[in-house]
């Protein structure tokens, strides 16, 4: 981990080259971080890691989680489980390649429209993924908001959102907190990989219920800390 005057600036690689390695990616560029970026082809990391500016560069997977303080695993799991099994692969993640690492969730694995869970009964996507990494910190986070909430924030001056997260690591969940912070946002742990489950049927209760067009916002009662 790097320090800085101006604080904590960590080396993160990125596995994909989607809508949210983009979003998050630009957020934690501007927070100083150094970003290694790994994608299907090598055309697509670079094209990636150009947008993202000098403190990008695209790499092989297994570069992209060498010696890294956190990795994010922003591969589309709306059709296929097969695409985060083939990059963590690609990453050496059987090897241990991710071990003693925070390796950040943002998936979900949910039925395209209705919001289902696609995982078996009390199986969670995050624990799928630590049994594929063996040795990494895996840490559920940024699954519940749209990529473009990430970058309208920083233009909207809004209050801040809640990025709720689970996690074994005392120390995973400390990177992955300062790194939601340097999104501008707030992070909540709600417990650890015991709960993940739990708050994956939140991801899909609320992407359910915005496919047949109601608010989510409108079924969820708004609870003062003290009540709840």
């Amino acid at each position: 981990m790097i320090i800085t005057g101006e604080g904590m600036r960590m080396r993160i690689g990125i596995l994909g080259t989607g809508t949210l390695a983009a979003a998050l990616g630009e957020g934690w560029a501007l927070a100083g971080h150094e970003l290694a970026v790994a994608g299907r082809t090598s055309a697509r990391a670079q094209e990636l890691a150009d947008r993202l500016g000098p403190r990008a560069r695209a790499v092989t997977p297994r570069q992209a989680v060498a010696d890294r303080d956190a990795v994010l695993l922003a591969v589309l799991l709306a059709v296929s489980w097969q695409g985060a099994e083939d990059m963590l692969r690609s990453a050496g993640a059987a090897d241990g390649s991710l071990a003693g690492t925070a390796l950040i969730d943002p998936t979900n694995a949910v039925e395209h429209g209705v919001g289902v869970l696609l995982t078996g009964p009390g199986e969670a996507m995050a624990q799928r993924i630590a049994r594929l990494c063996p040795g990494a910190h895996v840490v559920k986070a940024f699954h519940m908001f749209p990529s473009d909430h990430w970058t309208r924030s920083r233009a909207s001056g809004k209050p801040p959102v809640t990025v709720a997260m689970c996690g074994d690591d005392p120390r995973a969940l400390h990177v992955v907190g300062e790194l939601v912070r340097d999104l501008g946002a707030a992070p909540a742990v709600l417990g650890s990989l015991d709960r993940v489950r739990q708050l994956e049927e939140v991801a899909g209760f609320t992407i359910g219920l915005a496919f047949a067009g109601t608010d989510p916002n409108s079924a969820i009662p708004r609870l003062s800390s003290a009540a709840a």
